[in-house]
């Protein structure tokens, strides 16, 4: 990963923790049930998330309470607008966008000194079988605060207001309580510490609860599209809900979504686009093995890039120009099907959202169809990160160089 990070394309955004937010951190843990970490530095990203506390123990979902309930973790005005690095729901960072604007201000004030535990409640205490994900609508996002610094501001307000009664200011046992308190948690008679809760609403989303599930419920009927194909198969027992369920493999689904107006495809157009490109590219990648020149050099230099596309055996080279050879095919009969000629990853991965489709869905579905056929690495490494650094770590050197270069020239 280390040609990622030089290349600023692996956590980049993450901040740093050490200190007193350290101790801060730890209490939100502690207070949220889970355990301290031991480190005495580390970083997070906008929701709180840390990979090195992941590393320390050996769980990515260590802030969640069980897959249905996530947490999260504020210690510095600094997250706001900071990516979220390993959502649980693609609607994560939505709501840390919603939970600053309604709340920047006052978050901005109180970790100051204080660190604000947030537990985003969806009305679910546990998940038990798969379909249980269609449960998901509102989402109440919960505001607490470490030491209770809301209820020991309370305190204060009724010493001084105990203080400015009769001739209590002469007492002086009251006196050094309201110092007492002052000088542990400084004066908090005119900070505004109250987090009120927020409703955030779900519409369509990806969670990688059941090892990665698609929701898809804002079209002509509902679709749950399972990415682990156990739990697609215990779903589909369930008669409890009027949905359409696939597994992400089955060739049915493509069909689904184009029949759903979801998704769309033309090729004619899709040929002549820097996109397509990319995925040829690298899908003749797939098909160097031991060459004289680096990969990269062969992707960008024409004179090489035909050189070696003629020393491929005659089948892999028809999958790579494949598109081409159909278009020309069909230019002399309409007798072709795409099937007969096109790799059916090939022709998954030129699918775009449909054009009717807004944005917050169309970046949903742009996930589901890298996840579908991972071809394309700069939408690749867009709408799927952590899939993205897994295959990355299995490629040649010089590949990597030229998926860098090709992600870096687009940002």
């Amino acid at each position: 990963m280390d040609k990622l990070k030089q290349a600023n394309l692996y956590r980049s955004e993450l901040i740093p923790v050490s200190g007193k937010l350290v101790e801060r951190y730890n209490k939100c843990l502690v207070k949220l049930g889970f355990t301290a970490t031991k480190l005495k530095t580390f970083s997070i990203d906008g929701i709180g998330w840390s990979p090195e506390v992941a590393e320390e123990k050996d769980d990515l979902n260590y802030l969640n309470n069980g897959e249905a309930n996530p947490h999260g973790i504020l210690i510095s005005p600094l997250q706001k607008g900071k990516p979220v690095y390993l959502p649980i729901h693609t609607f994560d960072r939505d709501m840390m966008k919603y939970v600053f604007k309604i709340h920047g201000e006052k978050i901005k004030d109180i970790t100051r000194d204080c660190a604000i535990c947030l537990d985003f409640d969806q009305g679910i205490d546990a998940f038990y079988e798969p379909l249980d994900v269609l449960k998901y609508n509102n989402v109440t996002i919960h505001f607490h605060l470490i030491d209770n610094l809301d209820k020991i501001q309370k305190t204060q307000l009724e010493l001084v207001d105990t203080f400015n009664r009769d001739n209590n200011f002469i007492d002086e046992t009251i006196h050094q309580q309201l110092l007492d308190s002052a000088k542990k948690y400084g004066d908090l008679r005119y900070r505004d510490l109250d987090l009120h809760e927020l409703q955030f609403t779900t519409n369509s989303f990806y969670t990688r609860a059941f090892g990665g599930v698609y929701i898809l419920r804002d079209f002509i009927s509902p679709i749950v599209v399972f990415e682990d194909l156990k739990w697609y198969k215990e779903a589909i027992k369930d008669t409890n809900y009027d949905v359409l369920i696939y597994h992400i493999e089955q060739p049915e689904l493509m069909d689904k979504l184009r029949d759903h107006i979801i998704i769309e495809y033309d090729l004619e157009k899709v040929v002549k686009t820097e996109r397509y490109e990319r995925i040829k590219k690298f899908e003749f990648a797939q098909y160097l093995k031991k060459t004289q020149h680096p990969v990269r050099d062969i992707l960008n230099d024409p004179i090489l890039y035909k050189s070696y596309l003629n020393k491929l055996d005659i089948e892999s080279r028809k999958k790579v120009m494949s598109v081409e050879r159909y278009l020309e095919k069909l230019e002399n009969s309409n007798e072709f099907k795409i099937a007969d000629i096109v790799d059916l990853k090939f022709f998954e991965s030129l699918h775009e959202p449909h054009s009717s489709l807004d944005v917050k869905h169309q970046d949903l579905i742009w996930k589901l169809l890298v996840n579908i056929a991972p071809k394309d690495v700069l939408y690749w490494y867009w709408y799927d990160k952590e899939t993205f650094y897994e295959s990355f770590k299995t490629w040649d050197d010089s590949l990597k160089d030229w998926a860098i270069e090709t992600i870096s020239n687009n940002i």
